[in-house]
């Protein structure tokens, strides 16, 4: 099989590197065995960066390695020391790189060497307990588990970058002109698609030098994926110009110069209503080439009116002999410098993707209830989930604060749920199930005099006993709950929005 030298559109999986977990430690020392809490916190993983090389021309390094990851950030640890940080994986590209989305949508067009796009940012480091000390938890036996990087599938498309465009049909020595202008030497040969890859030539003419891209042949039925056209269309559609290429000694039956402009222009009509592109703005010229001929040089003379009547440029040149390259060079520099001094210097850019929120502008959370079940959906309450030890019961009750905090709790309440209720959080891949315990309020502060505190002299303090029973009791209802149910225990996924079976039967907020 051969290995392709030349790639302009890959499938890239990346994923920023994992936060390291926060430590929980307590600092011992001689006459000091319960010195505080001093567990570090974890370090945050890398980030996946896409930067544009000005020396990368293909995305063939991508082809062959489409799994790409960031470092993990490493643990924290005790003495209050933090883990280092994951290193960042820049991964280079051309430019002209559009990136994609596993939908099709265009997350960012990379144009400027330098420009950067954070493409999947690495998770953040867990807390450790010294972190996790406040007045009310003097001394935390847990810590927080480093986040998830990013993961996504993008797609990265070339778009190849030149100033001007040979545009013709195959064999119409649009190699041959490329190499006769500059130094580029593609290959040459008497059939056709020859040209498999786009070829860039660096061309001056007075003090203006430009970039011209020699564009694979294309035929009618381009725009349509006939040929290599489909493919390779998109590569002019940042030139600042389009030069047609016209084979004037061409002896296939059917084929003449006006008809050959006629063919490709429908071709570009056609592509660019199809992708939206302006390529019908550009500046045309026209190429009749192989005029050492002496009969392409006649048919060279009988079209030429007919072209400059269509308001277009026409330059009679040979490839072989030198013979117009002059002129066609200074025209085309001149339709370049035009274009450049019209249009602004591109800034150096660095672009962060930030996703986008789940439950809505204003929300931090929802809650939709599916067959007995709340699923509460949220960047915050899945975060949260991600951090937990669930091993710890100090860290599950930590994250129950965070939670009542962040009003999860209350909203249950307020739509229905009872105690023993299944409450889903999480993604459905990595989706948390709990038992619905709301905690019983305080009430409001019963107050005397300044200075005194009436619930000092109270005596209605539950005893162990009176709390055993209590927690049992309220297992004893859960469990009930759960026999009522049938004891479904897992997810269900089916979400009102998606489900129109359902017609109305979830509540959300």
């Amino acid at each position: 099989m051969a290995v392709p030298s030349f790639v302009d559109k890959v499938t890239l999986h990346v994923a920023g590197g994992s936060g390291g977990d926060g430590v929980a430690s307590v600092h011992r020392e001689k006459f000091k065995p319960l010195g505080g809490p001093d567990g570090g916190n974890g370090g945050h993983g890398g980030d996946v960066i896409l930067a544009v090389g000005a020396d990368v021309t293909t995305l063939i390094d991508y082809h062959h390695e489409p799994h790409r990851r960031g470092t993990n950030g490493a643990p924290g640890a005790g003495s209050n020391r933090s883990g280092s940080n994951g290193d960042d994986l820049v991964l280079r590209v051309p430019e002209g790189t559009v990136v994609r989305d596993a939908s099709g949508e265009v997350l960012a067009d990379l144009i400027g060497p330098g420009t950067e796009l954070v493409i999947a940012a690495g998770g953040r480091g867990g807390l450790g307990n010294a972190a996790l000390a406040s007045s009310k938890r003097k001394a935390p036996g847990f810590a927080l588990k480093g986040e998830p990087g990013d993961e996504l599938t993008i797609t990265l498309e070339l778009k190849v970058v030149a100033d001007v465009g040979l545009i013709g049909f195959p064999s119409a020595g649009k190699s041959s002109l490329i190499a006769s202008l500059s130094r580029a030497r593609p290959k040459i040969a008497d059939y056709p698609f020859t040209t498999l890859v786009p070829n860039l030539g660096v061309v001056t003419a007075g003090s203006t030098t430009f970039t011209v891209a020699d564009v694979p042949g294309l035929i009618e039925g381009a725009s349509e994926g006939r040929g290599l056209g489909h493919d390779f269309l998109r590569h002019v559609e940042r030139c600042a110009a389009l030069v047609h290429v016209i084979d004037c000694a061409t002896v296939d039956p059917g084929r003449d110069p006006l008809t050959d402009l006629d063919v490709i222009e429908a071709e570009l009509r056609a592509y660019a209503e199809a992708t939206g592109s302006d390529l019908l703005d550009r500046p045309r010229l026209v190429a009749l080439n192989k005029t050492d001929v002496p009969d392409a040089k006649e048919i060279a003379g009988f079209v030429r009116d007919e072209l400059e009547a269509r308001g277009l440029d026409v330059f009679d040149v040979s490839a072989a002999s030198h013979a117009g390259l002059r002129e066609l060079s200074f025209a085309m520099a001149e339709v370049v410098a035009s274009r450049r001094a019209a249009t602004p210097v591109a800034e150096v850019t660095r672009i962060v993707l930030r996703p986008k929120a789940e439950a809505g502008v204003g929300k931090e959370f929802t809650i939709t209830q599916v067959n007995g079940q709340w699923i509460v959906r949220g960047e915050k309450p899945k975060r949260w989930v991600r951090q937990t030890d669930f091993s710890n019961d100090e860290a599950v009750g930590f994250l129950a604060d965070r939670l009542n905090r962040l009003g999860v709790e209350d909203e249950l309440l307020k739509l229905g749920a009872t105690a023993g209720d299944d409450v889903v959080i999480g993604d459905e891949d990595d989706a948390v199930m709990f038992d619905f315990d709301p905690q019983i309020p305080a009430g409001a502060e019963v107050l005397g005099r300044r200075g005194e505190d009436l619930r000092i002299d109270q005596s209605d303090r539950r005893t162990n006993v009176q709390r055993r029973e209590e927690l049992a009791a309220r297992r004893a209802y859960e469990a009930e709950r759960r026999e009522a149910r049938g004891d479904v225990r897992e997810p269900d996924w089916s979400f009102p929005e998606d489900d129109p079976a359902l017609d109305g039967e979830g509540d959300e907020v």
